[in-house]
């Protein structure tokens, strides 16, 4: 599944990095420590998290992860915008939390 589907599928607002919508997610990811991110997240993985410093693009980039969901429609940075559209890791969001999306990702046959 693309991460364009799922956005549609959930009713996601994508944020930046239209670009990168056609990657492929093949699991999810939820964590809000960076340095436990990048020590247990998985290629392609979609990463949940309240987390909106401009320092997660670069952890998505450096995993090659599908896409950064920020949960309960926490604040993005401007530079975490500007980061994310250069790099074309796409951030979407979500006023659900991230057991809500959690579940909806498990309905969606990822993460389970």
């Amino acid at each position: 599944m693309t991460v364009g589907e799922i956005c549609d599928k959930l009713n996601l607002e994508v944020l930046s990095g239209e670009s990168g919508l056609e990657r492929n997610a093949n699991g999810v990811y939820i964590c809000d420590l960076l340095s436990w991110v990048m020590a247990h997240a998985q290629k392609d993985d979609v990463w949940i998290t309240i987390q909106s410093h401009s320092n997660i693009v670069a952890v998505a980039s450096l995993l090659e992860l599908s896409c950064i969901i920020i949960c309960e429609d926490a604040e993005i940075e401007d530079e975490t915008v500007r980061k994310s559209a250069i790099e074309g890791i796409p951030i979407v969001s979500s006023k659900k939390s991230a057991f809500e999306l959690a579940k909806d990702m498990v309905n969606l046959g990822l993460g389970s």
